[in-house]
């Protein structure tokens, strides 16, 4: 063991359904916390599933240490994202595995994260936590059954839902304290009267060192793709689900389809990628590119390869998610149009730090008309990726995340 390394029979136990390999963004995010951690400290262990975020056929390792993070994967159902009946399955199936295996782990003096996938883990898992002394700790990406009832699922708007929103609350109180992702759900917590003790606003983020601003011009993969050096690209990159929408984005599309060099690019998959296809199809949509997801390791020139982001969030979500496709964006230098409300969350960041703006959902022509005009103003969009970065830089790296997360961590020491 390094001397500099903190010797200490506590534990730090993070808990979510997936982990890296997986290439979902709350993996990489949660294996890049846990490994910095891992750093300084022994004892670091992660408690998630066999499956990977797309379903990929293989299962990962039960049991590995990565970057001395110990990794125990519990066997859950797999029945996949695609019906509503078989996620349910996967996620009670995770419920009753990791339950068990916190209440074998978990001890006095630990320190349990709880995260949100699968959703309301905190009520199982904190009751478990608390009851075997741990310091409880939940990281919360989003916030149900809110999510689930602003999609329509009506079960989760009457009594069920809230039943389920008192057990949550009173899991958000209990607990020692709660990592919030934007200031918009910190202020859902405090009306849920979490006390502001309890509330740690820190940001998701990207590796913001590896992921730079890159001219179009030294972007291999933009050429590879087939772009012309004078194409406008307005890239899509992760996963596109129900919570986002597609179609104002698709109408400025067919809006501004008479501008060969204008091109849509959109990197991922999700939900709605075979309405996207079908859309594509049914519109008669030239200027359309799909590319699949492509590995981290890639990203800083997938990222690269547009001029111009979008980002989309349906407005009566709100403060229950934040997209963290906002951080690689930014990180690479790119400006962003968010399809939401123009003052939420990224709507206020990105209007603040000045590369982008917010528009609602349904505003095609408002959407075509500022890709038609940054694609005709090339200072413009770089005056734009430059506030971008500086976003990244001032506000959310990788860095101030690190040293936020190790700070709260450490409160708990007595020191």
């Amino acid at each position: 063991m390094s001397t500099d390394r903190k010797a200490s029979s506590r534990r730090i136990i993070f808990v979510n359904r997936f982990y890296y390999p997986d290439h979902s963004a709350t993996a990489q995010i949660l294996a890049d916390v846990a490994e910095h951690l891992a750093r300084t400290q022994d004892g670091v262990e992660v408690i998630t599933s066999r499956l990977s975020y797309d379903g990929a056929a293989q299962p990962f390792k039960p049991r590995e240490t990565i970057k001395n993070v110990r990794i125990r994967r519990v066997s859950t159902t797999r029945f996949g994202r695609a019906h509503l009946v078989g996620r349910a399955a996967d996620y009670a199936s995770f419920y009753l595995s990791a339950s068990a295996v916190v209440f074998r782990r978990a001890r006095r003096g630990d320190v349990l994260v709880i995260k949100t996938d699968p959703p309301l883990l905190s009520i199982p898992l904190g009751l478990i936590g608390r009851l075997k002394g741990a310091r409880v700790l939940n990281w919360l990406q989003d916030i149900y059954p809110d999510v689930a009832a602003s999609l329509g699922l009506r079960m989760f708007d009457g009594p069920i839902g809230a039943l389920l929103k008192g057990l949550r609350d009173r899991s958000f109180r209990k607990a020692a304290g709660n990592v919030v992702i934007g200031d918009q759900m910190a202020e859902r917590l405090l009306e849920a009267n979490v006390p502001t003790g309890k509330i740690a606003t820190i940001h998701n983020f990207v590796d913001d060192v590896a992921i730079q601003p890159l001219a179009k011009d030294d972007n291999a993969l933009r050429r590879a793709w087939g772009f012309e050096p004078t194409d406008f690209i307005v890239g899509y990159s992760g996963n596109l689900g129900r919570a986002h929408d597609l179609d104002t984005m698709l109408g400025a599309a067919a809006l501004v389809s008479d501008t060969p060099s204008i091109k849509f690019l959109f990197v991922g998959g999700g939900h709605l990628r075979e309405r996207l296809d079908a859309e594509i199809e049914a519109r008669g949509l030239t200027n359309v590119v799909l590319k699949p997801y492509q590995p981290r390791d890639q990203l800083p020139l997938s990222l690269g390869v547009p001029d111009l982001h979008w980002v989309s969030l349906l407005p009566s979500l709100e403060g229950l998610i934040v997209p963290s496709k906002l951080y690689g964006i930014a990180a690479a230098g790119r400006p962003l149009l968010m399809i939401g409300d123009p003052d939420g969350e990224i709507g206020s960041a990105v209007r603040k730090y000045g590369f982008g703006v917010g528009i609602s959902p349904g505003e095609a022509a408002q959407v075509a008309h500022h890709i038609s005009e940054w694609a005709s103003t090339p200072a413009k969009v770089a005056e734009m990726s430059t506030a971008a970065r500086r976003y990244v830089d001032e506000k959310a790296s990788r860095q101030r995340a690190f040293e936020a997360w190790s700070e709260l961590i450490s409160a708990g020491d007595g020191r």
